[in-house]
């Protein structure tokens, strides 16, 4: 059975947005969103690497295109035809406008970039994972 409401998905009463005030296009915070297996690609050419060479690096993983909490808000809604319920919270202390990864040292050293690069298709895997795992794992 698909839940019928985001809510009802994630067991919780809906999410929380701190701030709508930032300097960007519609006021909430913009990250770089990565999509897991793109993630997990990444941890593995790193780890041939090392096995290979015995190099080993620190690497800045994402997409390198920031998205507002808005517009994955807005993605959710249009991707699982269902409403996203949430509030409005203060912002947290310390929390920066945009932040984004600059991965062009993954690219060249590991030949890594996302298979996933837009909000879109990680919604779209996502919520098709959800739709086939609705208890996750333990009751797929």
């Amino acid at each position: 059975m698909i839940p019928r409401t985001i809510e009802a998905a994630t067991g919780g009463a809906g999410l929380r947005v701190f701030g709508d005030d930032y300097p960007t296009p519609d006021g909430t915070c913009q990250r770089d969103y990565v999509h897991v297996a793109d993630l997990s690609d990444a941890h593995v050419r790193a780890l041939q690497m090392l096995v290979e060479t015995g190099a080993s690096g620190a690497y800045n993983l994402g997409t390198g295109h920031p998205y507002s909490v808005r517009d994955v808000i807005d993605t959710v809604e249009r991707v699982t035809a269902r409403k996203v319920p949430w509030t409005l919270a203060p912002r947290r202390p310390g929390d920066p406008a945009v932040l984004y990864a600059a991965a062009h040292k993954a690219r060249t050293e590991l030949g890594w970039q996302p298979r996933f690069p837009d909000l879109e298709s990680i919604v779209r895997t996502a919520w098709a994972w959800h739709r086939t795992h609705p208890g996750g794992y333990s009751r797929a």
